[in-house]
């Protein structure tokens, strides 16, 4: 891969190593900034892939990894996840709905246990469960279905 240099800053493909050889970003350059479609590696292992522009995380899709597995798949703003997701616990499905700002917030979602069965589906505000119609399931089997205030159920 190759980097290219355009009054004296890097423009084009390229990779970065750390001080041990070991690979820390693959991707494209402009203006001397990371911009573009790439991949970080923290001590050689993947940790992103997405966009980037300026030399930070930016809009668009991109998939973050913990431990060699997915931990969370979906659209970011300004460096932070906003958008339709998906988020993963050791590669597992634990939660897909609306981020805001880094965090799970208003719209509809669904909340998966670690073994990837779900346990709730409907709105949120705030990461929780909030004023409106839900339904909650164990083991697979529909138990509440109802109102939500504050992320209480509501019982008539």
């Amino acid at each position: 891969m190759w980097i290219w240099y355009l009054n004296g800053e890097r423009d084009g493909k390229g990779k970065e190593y750390d001080k041990n050889g070991k690979l820390i970003f693959e991707g494209e350059y402009l203006n001397g900034k990371k911009s573009g479609k790439a991949k970080k590696y923290l001590d050689g292992i993947l940790i992103f892939e997405g966009e980037y522009l300026n030399g930070e995380r930016w809009n668009g899709k991109g998939k973050e990894y913990f431990n060699d597995k997915l931990d969370f798949e979906g659209e970011y703003l300004n460096g932070k996840r906003s958008g339709k997701a998906k988020e993963y616990l050791d590669g597992i499905l634990i939660f897909e709905g609306e981020f805001l700002n880094g965090q799970k917030w208003n719209g509809k979602g669904k909340e998966y246990k670690y073994d990837g069965i779900l346990i709730f589906k409907g709105e949120y505000l705030n990461g929780k469960r909030w004023n409106s119609k839900g339904k909650e399931y164990l083991k697979g089997q529909l138990i509440f279905e109802g109102e939500y205030l504050n992320g209480l159920k509501l019982f008539k």
